[in-house]
């Protein structure tokens, strides 16, 4: 639900902001974003996943591991917020908006409250309290929705002749800069209702644990970082290597990044699993049939995926609607990145296996490999074949890091995954796709184009529940849909 809110972020900017000056600023808006993504890798610098990691340790207090890692926040982020603040203007010039310093100062701040905030959401997920946790996130982006539809459509439009300071400085800003303060909201009423959890806290850092807990989160720091770049890094080397003016350039990464946007019911489920999937595996791994059961959590991901995968794909008639006209004509890439999308999903659940085996280098050396597909397909391709560069480029660069975390960990930590079926299920989903696009190609019609939407979708549907059905049928609820 919170990534569903947030992605209505999308139609309601890509519709508002429909002039060139709109796709360029929702460009520039795409391009910060991606540079907050590998800032916030290096505030954070794993301790969430250290904190998982330990608090699954009988002896280790959970009051003392929660001082030490939230107290560690408190000191590096007003460390390293005040660093970038000083060089906030030379931020400004690297980023090519060097005559909005104060969209930095504002970010720093939007960084810095996220920061804070990650050892409380990573304690309620310890604790298992889905609700308070979903509560806090939706309530912060319904904030954030409200405020950027203030700043940029309601002022604009219905106050534009009012005397008042407070909408004369929002009339005068730029928008990149009033999308930023809308997140600066955000994050700060979403520390604020966490404070039930961080109440408690105090200035009590155990030396020792600190250094265990770092010692084993630190390689966190490269492999955020590498993996950001497979994330990020496309938009900016759009935006470098794109033969056109750099206005030109700023709207297709505009365009890029909102089609991008389209792959939300990929990224629902890979999200969802994350917040689970990791406290869940630490907390698994000493049961004695452990290994089992992460082999059967990735059949049913792989599933889920598939079936995201073409509940987009098929139907991309009807969520193209999601953008504005103007944002259409990146709208070959979306399958792509689904796809991409899906490997990502893989890997998350793949990388599970030097997490629990304390053999975090092996992170490092996959999404390093990863990051050096990512740098030199786009340099190479970007010049020619432009945004289907970078999509294709980010769904090779997931592939190979999939291939690599599968076999190493089946050296290390082998898990029994039905990888036939798997691939089965892969290849099946986008044969379905394909078929459907070919038949849909020579009509025009909706109504024509749902219909076979729907066939191919329950074609699958009824594949997977017959392959699956004495699994189904063993469920508590749904099992009875299938005896």
């Amino acid at each position: 639900m919170a990534r569903l809110l947030n992605f209505l972020l999308t139609p309601i900017l890509t519709y508002l902001m429909v002039d060139q000056k709109g796709v360029k600023e929702y460009g520039d808006f795409s391009l910060l974003y991606a540079w907050i993504g590998v800032a916030n890798i290096i505030y954070t610098y794993g301790l969430e996943t250290g904190f998982f990691r330990f608090s699954s340790d009988a002896g280790i207090s959970q009051k003392q591991l929660f001082n030490t890692t939230f107290g560690s926040h408190v000191i590096t982020t007003l460390l390293l917020s005040g660093i970038l603040l000083y060089y906030s203007q030379p931020i400004s010039e690297f980023l090519e908006i060097g005559k909005l310093p104060q969209v930095i100062v504002i970010t720093v701040f939007v960084m810095a409250f996220d920061t804070l905030a990650t050892i409380p959401f990573a304690k309620l997920r310890q604790e298992n309290r889905p609700r308070r946790y979903a509560l806090i996130k939706i309530f912060g982006i319904v904030v954030n929705i409200g405020l950027v539809v203030l700043f940029v459509y309601f002022i604009p439009e219905y106050f534009s002749k009012s005397n008042n300071f407070l909408v004369r400085w929002v009339l005068h800003q730029n928008r990149v800069t009033l999308l930023v303060l809308a997140n600066m909201v955000q994050s700060f009423f979403v520390f604020l209702f966490l404070y039930p959890e961080w109440k408690r806290f105090r200035f009590k850092i155990n030396k020792d644990l600190w250094k265990t807990v770092v010692h084993y989160s630190t390689p966190m720091i490269i492999i955020g970082l590498a993996g950001m770049i497979n994330e990020v890094m496309d938009r900016q080397m759009l935006k470098s290597f794109l033969p056109h003016s750099m206005d030109e350039n700023m709207q297709i990464v505009g365009i890029y990044s909102a089609n991008y946007k389209i792959s939300i019911f990929i990224t629902m489920f890979i999200q969802a699993f994350r917040m689970a999937g990791e406290p869940f595996f630490f907390r698994q791994k000493s049961a004695t049939n452990a290994r089992q059961v992460y082999a059967r959590v990735m059949k049913w991901f792989v599933i889920t995926l598939c079936v995201a995968y073409l509940f987009t794909g098929l139907y991309l008639h009807i969520w193209q609607n999601m953008i504005g006209k103007k944002y259409r004509s990146g709208l070959g890439i979306v399958p792509i990145l689904l796809m991409a999308n899906v490997f990502l999903g893989i890997y998350y659940n793949l990388s599970a296996w030097y997490k629990l085996t304390d053999k975090m280098y092996w992170g490092i050396i996959i999404t390093a490999a990863g990051a050096v597909v990512t740098i030199i397909g786009n340099y190479f391709f970007i010049p020619k074949f432009e945004m289907y560069a970078g999509a294709t480029v980010t769904m090779t660069c997931y592939g190979t890091m999939v291939i690599l975390a599968y076999l190493l960990g089946q050296k290390y930590y082998p898990i029994p995954y039905a990888w036939k079926k798997l691939v089965a299920y892969l290849v099946i989903t986008i044969v379905l796709f394909l078929i459907n696009k070919k038949i849909t190609s020579f009509t025009h019609n909706f109504w024509l184009k749902t219909a076979f939407a729907s066939l191919f979708m329950c074609l699958f549907l009824y594949f997977v529940s017959r392959v699956e059905k004495k699994e189904l049928q063993a469920l508590p609820v749904v099992g009875r849909l299938f005896r």
